[in-house]
């Protein structure tokens, strides 16, 4: 659910990839907001077992697939570490999808977030095996159906209150 890049917090696992970007990175982020990282690009990564779904995802013009610009890594960073501090204060009712085999973003931040936060709606669903685009993965219809099915939980829960 939180999407990243090589970015490590302790409970978010959200860093920057050297020491020395989180130091320079809010002055860089003002003076040269859209300098791109090429090193930074995880195009290479798969984000689905699904090739044709891949396909059609980066085939899309509205699909940005370049290298990551400098503002977007600091705003990660800078939201990463926000949230790391104030996971114990997220009281709304949420749901955490997240496939095990993700490499773009840690599934164990996923559970940090679930374990830590103190609404007293939450659920988490862990996908065995499964990448990181759920929707894209081949398997897109239980996903969706899980979210729609924990939506009308959440409808019902509400209106018994």
């Amino acid at each position: 659910m939180l999407e990243g890049v090589v970015l490590t917090s302790p409970a978010l696992r959200v860093k920057p990839a050297h020491p020395i970007v989180g130091a320079v990175a809010p002055l860089f982020s003002l003076v040269f907001p859209k300098f791109q990282f090429k090193g930074a690009n995880k195009r290479g990564i798969p984000v689905s077992r699904d090739p044709a779904a891949m396909l059609a995802k980066y085939s899309d013009p509205l699909v940005y697939t370049g290298p990551i610009r400098v503002r977007t890594g600091h705003e990660i960073l800078r939201i990463s570490s926000f949230l790391t501090r104030n996971m114990r204060a997220v009281t709304v009712p949420f749901l955490v999808l997240h496939g095990t085999a993700d490499k773009v973003t840690d599934p164990l931040a996923s559970e940090a977030l679930y374990n830590v936060a103190a609404s007293s709606y939450k659920d988490i669903k862990l996908y065995d095996g499964f990448l990181h685009d759920l929707l894209f993965e081949p398997e897109r219809d239980e996903i969706g159906a899980d979210i729609i099915d924990w939506m009308e939980r959440k409808l019902q829960h509400s209106c018994l209150m």
